[in-house]
């Protein structure tokens, strides 16, 4: 089963990535998912068919399931989702919801109404109306009332350009509020291959770092939800190895790294699991989700079990040991 992973051409092999991407391509033929001759590997056909395969292979592409997408702009996700049976809201920025509205209008990304997420190639038009609804949606100020309950989410290469690293994990952390318990969020993004420590953290297309993911893995936790093991070997066939650059297309290079602000990037997958819990967990849009921020201790059961522990005297002869143990631990 398909986990957390970055983006190698060794993918593109696979029996299930080729009956994707043959569908995919023939749905996009001459539309905005059209690439260069000569670009055999492309990372955004990558981004479509592995979000569409971690989906699969958890049951969530099925009659009556509910998907989410975040910032869909023109991609061929929604209908081809609803071609399954999925009801589908989309969502993308308003008119008036950001700077980067025009830039994405430009480059045909940006979609600003229910016709923009029709594929006729993937669905036809009643069923897609029957099934796909579309709603304006600001990723970085999220309503929930609003939206709903979702059985899955989705977002293609969108977490990136909200502002800062911060912003993009926030998002990934606050839109599981959205889903049902057991439900699954699959999210692809920037991933920063040559470097450990330096990237771009601000701006409008920012870097994660291994540090960072592993960072929002260990966040996820306190908020009852999983991410998939994150595989992040980049590949060493020729095509992952020599990266395209800027003027993109003109080098005769295919599309999978790409040389960004000076660092080799691609796309990674990051696939996510609601837990079913039993309601202890204080309600998400309660919590402090900043990067040093902690749960606080709930009532109940689990309390009076902790104060328990404590007066027992396994906890008083254990006494000797709890500062060495915090100090190797870094909880000083």
């Amino acid at each position: 089963m398909l986990g957390s992973v970055v983006c190698r051409r060794a993918h593109f092999d696979a029996p299930w990535f080729a009956a994707w991407e043959t569908l995919l391509q023939r749905a996009s033929a001459g539309g905005p998912g059209a690439t260069p001759e000569h670009v055999r590997y492309h990372r955004k056909i990558w981004e479509w068919v592995v979000i569409a395969q971690a989906l699969e292979e958890r049951g969530m592409l099925a009659t009556g399931r509910r998907g989410c997408g975040f910032a869909v702009g023109r991609e061929p996700l929604a209908s081809l989702f609803a071609n399954r049976g999925v009801d589908i809201l989309g969502t993308d920025l308003g008119v008036a919801q950001g700077n980067s509205t025009a830039a994405w209008n430009a480059t045909g990304q940006h979609a600003a109404s229910l016709d923009a997420l029709h594929w006729p190639g993937l669905i036809d038009r009643a069923d897609f109306d029957a099934r796909v609804r579309f709603m304006p949606q600001d990723m970085r100020a999220l309503r929930p009332a609003e939206l709903g309950t979702f059985d899955f989410l989705w977002s293609s290469c969108s977490l990136e350009h909200l502002g800062t690293l911060e912003a993009g994990i926030q998002f990934v952390l606050r839109s599981t509020e959205l889903l049902r318990p057991g439900g699954i969020a699959v999210h692809t993004t920037e991933f920063n291959l040559s470097a450990r420590d330096k990237t771009v953290s601000i701006g409008d297309n920012v870097l994660y770092r291994g540090r960072d993911i592993d960072g929002l893995a260990h966040r996820l936790r306190l908020i009852g939800c999983g991410m998939e093991r994150f595989d992040d070997f980049a590949g060493t066939d020729a095509e992952d190895i020599e990266y395209d650059y800027s003027p993109f297309y003109s080098h005769g290079r295919q599309h999978l790294k790409l040389l960004l602000s000076g660092h080799v990037s691609t796309s990674c997958l990051l696939i996510i699991t609601k837990g079913h819990y039993p309601g202890a967990l204080p309600a998400l849009s309660g919590l402090k989700l900043g990067a040093d921020s902690t749960v606080p201790v709930q009532g109940g059961a689990a309390h009076r079990a902790l104060s328990a522990l404590r007066a027992s005297p396994l906890w008083r002869l254990a006494a000797p040991l709890r500062g060495p143990i915090r100090a190797l631990l870094g909880r000083r």
